[in-house]
C-alpha cells in the first residue's frame, strides 16, 4: 500500500516487550528517536519503518510478528476505513479456495491491494484461517473499543445457555460483529441434525454484518447475515427462529415512529416515541416461534417508565414476559412466544443478579420448574404500575436476618491504623533507589509474555484486578513459554497498586503487572511494596511519566527494614478494611431502609414497642 504504516506508543512497546514508561524515556533522552508523523500531541502515530530502524541501531530487542505486520498495514488506512479493510480481509479468508491467489499486479477481488492481500493470505496459512481472522478483529474491536458496542463475554455466553434453542435456527436482529451468535453454547443444545444449524443476523453497519459472517463461516457455520435497518427494513420478514437473542442500541430515539405507527409487529401496543427497546421486544417476538424463548437487554429504566406501562402489562397478561432480571449495567428480559390455546402464567421471575451472575441460570431453571421462590405474582404487578425493577421485588422475609449478618461482617471487617510517632523534623536518613537496588542484586523484576491472555485455559493467573482487590488469582491461562510463576514474598504491581504475595498458589504473573523479588536475607519485601506505593502507586513500567527505577528509599538494616514493613502492611490492611467495609456499608445502610420502611426492622428506643 502508499501509506507508510503507523504505530503508537503502545505498539512499540509491545514489539520491543518493554511498557509504555520505556519508549517515553526513549523519546525524552535520544534526540534522534523518530518524530511522530500524525496522531495527536496525547496519541501521537510514528512511522513502523523509522522506528524498527532506530531500534536496531540502539540494539534493541524487538519482533515484528506477522500478524502485527499486517494489522500496521490495515491500519495504514487510517481509522474510517479500518473496519472495511477488516471486512475485506474476512471476505478474502471465506473465498473458495481456487480463488484465494489474487492477479499479481491488481486489487485482490473485494478490495484489498495485492500486497496486503497476499500478507493477509500468508497469515492465515500460518495459523489457520480463522485464528488469523479473530486476531484482526480483536486488534479492530481494541482499536475502536468506543465506537463499537460489544456484549460482554459471559453475559453473551449466559444468554445464549438460557434461551437454549431446541431446534437450528437462531436470530440475532442487531448482530453487530456476531458476539452473541459467535457465543459458547449453541452447539450444547442443538437438538438438530449435523451440518443443518444455521445462524441468523441483522446489522445497521455494512463492515460489522460482513465481520459477522466472516467469523461465522470460518467456523464452518451456515449463516445468513444482511445489513440494514431491523426496525424499517426487516432482512427476515417472516421468518421465525428457533431463538433470538438481542442486545439493541438503548435511546435511539430516532427508530421510526412515525413510519411505523401502524406496523403488524406491534401486537402488544404501539412503542411509545421514546420506549425504542419495546419495539425491539416486540421485533424480537414477531421472529420467534410459538414457545420459543427470546433474551433481549434491556436499560434498567424500561422496566418502570410509565410509557411503557401499557406494553409491559399486556406482555405480562399474554405470558409473553417471563423474566427480568438485573445485571451489571442492564436488565435482561427472557420472554417466550405463547402458543394458541396456552394458559399464560401466574407469576413472573424477577431477579437481582447485578451482583452474581452464577445465580441466574439455576433460578431460570427453578421457575421453569414451578419451583422458584423469586417470582413476583403477575395480578399485583398488573394491580399497581407494572413495575418490574428487581430491586424492588427482592424478598423481604429475611431482611432482618441478613441486617444482623451484614451488621455483623461490618463490625468485623474493621481494622485499626498502625500507632505511628509524630516527628517534629523529617528524618534524614541516607537514600538509594529501586534501580540501584536492581543493580546490586537485591531486586530481580519480571513481566508477563507480551501477548499473555488470560481468558481461558488450565494455568491460574494473577490479574491486575486481583492486586487491585486483595483477591485470589482470577484469570486464567495456557501453558506457554515466559510464564512468571508466583512466589511467596513476592511484591507484584499494577498501575494503580502494589501487593505482597503470601501465596501465589501456583498461580503466573499477568499482563500489565511488575514482578519484584527481593533477596529476603538483605531486603523486606513489605518495606519495598510501602516506598512503592508511596512514590504515587505507579510501581509498573506501564505508567507514561514515572520511572519506577527512581523510587527512593532509606538504606536501613533489615531489623529497621522489617519496622517499616510491619507499618506499611498495617496500612495495606486497612486499606483493604476500608474498601471492604464501604462495600459492605452501602449494603448494611440500603437492608435498613428497607426493613425500617417494610416493618421487618424496628428501632430499639427507649418507651418504643413494635
Amino acid at each position: 500500500m502508499s501509506h507508510d504504516p503507523t504505530v503508537n506508543a503502545g505498539d512499540i512497546a509491545r514489539l520491543a516487550g518493554v511498557g509504555r514508561a520505556a519508549v517515553s524515556n526513549w523519546r525524552r533522552r535520544h534526540d534522534d528517536f523518530p518524530a511522530p508523523i500524525g496522531g495527536t500531541a496525547n496519541q501521537p502515530l510514528f512511522s513502523l519503518r523509522q522506528v524498527e530502524s532506530w531500534l536496531r541501531r540502539y540494539g534493541k530487542s524487538y519482533q515484528v510478528s506477522l500478524g502485527d505486520r499486517v494489522w500496521q498495514r490495515l491500519k495504514a488506512a487510517g481509522d474510517l476505513r479500518l473496519g472495511e479493510l477488516v471486512a475485506q480481509a474476512g471476505a478474502l479468508l471465506t473465498r473458495p479456495a481456487p480463488q484465494n491467489e489474487p492477479e499479481p499486479g491488481s486489487p485482490a477481488e473485494g478490495g484489498l491491494e495485492p500486497e496486503l492481500a497476499e500478507l493477509v493470505l500468508e497469515l492465515a496459512e500460518q495459523l489457520g484461517a480463522l485464528t488469523a481472522y479473530e486476531f484482526l478483529c480483536e486488534r479492530y474491536l481494541e482499536a475502536h473499543s468506543r465506537q463499537l458496542s460489544v456484549t460482554r463475554e459471559d453475559v453473551a455466553g449466559l444468554m445464549v445457555r438460557l434461551v437454549r434453542p431446541g431446534g437450528s435456527t437462531i436470530l440475532d436482529p442487531a448482530c453487530g460483529v456476531g458476539t452473541l451468535l459467535l457465543a459458547p453454547g449453541h452447539d450444547q443444545h442443538a437438538e438438530a441434525e449435523p451440518g443443518t444449524a444455521r445462524m441468523l443476523g441483522q446489522d445497521l453497519s455494512e463492515t460489522s454484518a460482513a465481520i459477522t459472517a466472516a467469523r461465522l463461516r470460518l467456523r464452518g457455520v451456515e449463516a445468513e447475515v444482511v445489513a440494514g435497518d431491523s426496525m424499517r427494513d426487516d432482512g427476515f420478514a417472516g421468518e421465525r427462529a428457533d431463538a433470538v437473542v438481542c442486545d439493541p442500541p438503548f435511546n435511539e430515539r430516532a427508530w421510526g415512529y412515525e413510519e411505523l405507527t401502524g406496523d403488524p409487529r406491534w401486537e402488544y401496543g404501539l412503542p411509545p416515541r421514546g420506549e425504542p427497546e419495546l419495539a425491539w421486544v416486540q421485533h424480537c417476538l414477531t421472529h420467534v416461534k410459538p414457545r420459543g424463548l427470546v433474551a433481549i437487554l434491556m436499560p434498567p429504566a424500561a422496566a418502570s417508565r410509565k410509557a411503557g406501562r401499557r406494553i409491559r402489562a399486556n406482555l405480562l397478561r399474554a405470558g409473553a414476559l417471563r423474566a427480568v432480571i438485573a445485571l451489571p449495567g442492564s436488565d435482561l428480559w427472557l420472554l417466550r412466544r405463547p402458543a394458541a390455546g396456552e394458559r399464560p402464567p401466574s407469576e413472573v421471575l424477577i431477579l437481582d443478579a447485578a451482583a452474581d451472575l452464577a445465580s441466574v441460570e439455576p433460578a431460570w431453571e427453578a421457575y421453569l420448574e414451578d419451583r422458584s421462590d423469586q417470582t413476583v405474582r403477575i395480578i399485583d404487578l398488573l394491580a399497581d404500575e407494572v413495575d418490574m425493577t428487581p430491586a424492588r421485588h427482592q424478598r423481604r422475609d429475611d431482611v432482618g436476618k441478613a441486617y444482623a449478618e451484614a451488621r455483623d461482617r461490618f463490625m468485623a471487617a474493621a481494622s485499626a491504623p498502625p500507632d505511628l510517632k509524630v516527628l517534629e523534623q523529617p528524618l534524614d536518613q541516607p537514600a538509594t533507589t529501586l534501580g540501584d537496588l536492581i543493580k546490586e542484586g537485591l531486586v530481580t523484576t519480571s513481566q508477563a509474555p507480551p501477548k499473555m491472555t488470560v481468558d481461558g485455559g488450565e494455568v491460574p493467573v494473577l490479574t491486575s484486578d486481583d492486586v487491585l482487590n486483595g483477591t485470589s488469582p482470577s484469570g486464567s491461562t495456557t501453558l506457554q513459554q515466559g510464564l512468571i510463576a508466583i512466589r511467596p514474598g513476592d511484591v507484584v504491581a499494577s498501575y494503580s497498586s502494589v501487593r505482597v504475595m503470601g501465596d501465589g498458589g501456583g498461580a503466573m504473573l499477568g499482563p500489565h503487572l511488575t514482578l519484584y523479588r527481593v533477596d529476603a536475607r538483605r531486603l523486606d519485601p513489605d518495606f519495598l511494596a510501602g516506598f512503592l506505593r508511596a512514590a504515587g502507586g505507579r510501581a509498573t513500567t506501564g505508567s507514561s511519566r514515572f520511572d519506577v527505577r527512581r523510587t527512593r528509599l532509606p538504606r536501613l538494616s533489615l531489623k529497621e527494614q522489617k519496622a517499616y514493613g510491619d507499618a506499611f502492611r498495617q496500612l495495606a490492611v486497612l486499606e483493604d478494611a476500608i474498601r471492604e467495609t464501604s462495600t459492605l456499608g452501602q449494603a448494611l445502610i440500603r437492608l435498613g431502609l428497607d426493613g425500617l420502611a417494610d416493618g421487618h426492622l424496628h428501632p430499639r428506643a427507649h418507651g418504643l414497642t413494635p
